[in-house]
C-alpha cells in the first residue's frame, strides 16, 4: 500500500515538473521579445540523426576576434538587437546589471577547436526541406526576460521566417 502511495506521488511530482516546463516553454515562445542572430557558415544534414543544420553564429566569431576574450569554459555573451532586431555582441557578462534592452545568451568554449560556441547550435527539420533551409542567414529566439530564450525558427537574408508550411502550400498549387 506505501509503494503504491509513494509510487503514485511520485509520478504525480514528474508529471507536474513537466508541465511546468512546457508552460515556461509557452510562454516563452507566445510572450517573448523575437532577436535574430546572423549564422556564419552553415553544415546541413546528418545521417545518423535526420535533417538538421549545424551552425555557428557571428556574435560567437566577434567574441573570438576581439581583445574581450575570456578564459571561462562557459558563461554568458550580452547582446543588443539593433534596429531591425539583429543581435550585436556587446560584451562578456560579469554578473552586472543589464542595461535597456540587453539579452543574454549562452556561450562554451570548445577546447577541441579553440572556439567559442553559442548554444543552441543546431535546428532540426522535417526531411527533404533542406533546400529550404540553406538560404537561412538568421537565427530566430523568443526571449523571456534577459536570460530565457528558446530557438523557435530560422530567417532568410530579409530576415523573414522560413516556413515549411507555406512552402508545402505553394508546391502543392
Amino acid at each position: 500500500m506505501i509503494k503504491n502511495a509513494i509510487l503514485l506521488l511520485s509520478t504525480l511530482i514528474i508529471l507536474a515538473l513537466i508541465n511546468v516546463g512546457i508552460y515556461q516553454k509557452e510562454k516563452i515562445l507566445n510572450e517573448g521579445d523575437i532577436i535574430l542572430l546572423k549564422l556564419q557558415p552553415i553544415d546541413p544534414r546528418s545521417l545518423m540523426a535526420g535533417d538538421y543544420m549545424a551552425f555557428r553564429y557571428k556574435i560567437a566569431q566577434d567574441l573570438n576576434n576581439t581583445k574581450e576574450v575570456t578564459r571561462q569554459k562557459h558563461g554568458y555573451l550580452v547582446i543588443k538587437p539593433d534596429k531591425d532586431n539583429v543581435a550585436e555582441f556587446v560584451r562578456v557578462y560579469q554578473g552586472e546589471k543589464l542595461l535597456d534592452n540587453e539579452k543574454l545568451v549562452k556561450f562554451i568554449y570548445k577546447t577541441s577547436t579553440h572556439q567559442f560556441s553559442i548554444k543552441p547550435d543546431s535546428f532540426l527539420f522535417q526531411e527533404g526541406l533542406q533546400p529550404l533551409y540553406q538560404k537561412a542567414e538568421y537565427a530566430i529566439l523568443h526571449y523571456n526576460g534577459a536570460k530565457d530564450y528558446l530557438l523557435v525558427g530560422l530567417a532568410d537574408s530579409n530576415r523573414n521566417e522560413i516556413n515549411s508550411l507555406e512552402n508545402e502550400s505553394t508546391n502543392a498549387e
